[in-house]
């Protein structure tokens, strides 16, 4: 998705799933603790259903509404964190499984020494 959308004005717009059929209204915006660039979005299902996750990239803002490129059924059977919270990054993870994207792993630390610990000194 693009990055220079402002994410507030996300908020209030209806989402779509890849068939053109109506999943909701984006809630709620979730920004990347990192980088500042929004990830997720929390999507009003139905008028007494509840939030479901949906990533945006790589979903799509296009005429004003997000196309996200995965079926209704699976976006409704996100994990339900609830809304207003915090994403931990486990949480995260399992929603980057459900959708079945790929995420990147962290990196590694060569396993070598870096030097001398302080105040140890070798003759």
């Amino acid at each position: 998705m693009q990055t220079d959308i402002d994410p507030r004005n996300l908020i209030g717009r209806k989402a779509f799933d890849r068939n053109g059929t109506k999943i909701g209204t984006i809630d709620e915006v979730y920004l990347d603790d990192a980088t500042g660039v929004p990830e997720w979005a929390a999507v009003r299902t139905g008028l007494f259903s509840r939030d479901a996750f949906v990533p945006l990239e790589p979903s799509e803002l296009v005429a004003g509404t997000l196309h996200v490129p995965f079926d209704r059924a699976l976006i409704k059977d996100a994990p339900d964190f609830g809304v207003g919270r915090h994403l931990s990054p486990e949480q995260e993870l399992q929603l980057y499984h459900h959708y079945g994207l790929d995420v990147a792993s962290p990196p590694t630390v060569p396993d070598h020494d870096f030097g001398k610990l302080a105040g140890s000194e070798e003759a």
